[in-house]
């Protein structure tokens, strides 16, 4: 699987607090490993994000990704809270 971060989500990753980065850090050793880990709570997206996935980082924060190539190559989005990414 190869994992791709875009420009938009490395923007918010640097704006993020440093705990959130650490913890995404932590989450993508574990997706990378099993990416239906229960801890990532990894599930599809509906609406104006349909196609796309999302996991959890924390308790408030996610990350969204698309899988593409039959979910061999990952492109990461967007990382946010809850109600940044979805308002």
């Amino acid at each position: 699987m190869e994992v791709k971060l875009t420009s938009k989500f490395h923007k918010n990753y640097h704006k993020s607090p440093r705990k959130i980065q650490t913890a995404f850090k932590n989450h993508l050793n574990i997706f990378l490993k099993d990416k239906f880990h229960p801890l990532l709570n990894n599930h599809a997206l509906t609406g104006r994000y349909k196609g796309n996935r999302s996991i959890n980082i924390t308790g408030d924060w996610r990350a969204m990704f698309r899988e593409l190539k039959g979910g061999k190559v990952i492109y990461f989005d967007v990382i946010g809270t809850h109600s940044q990414l979805y308002k």
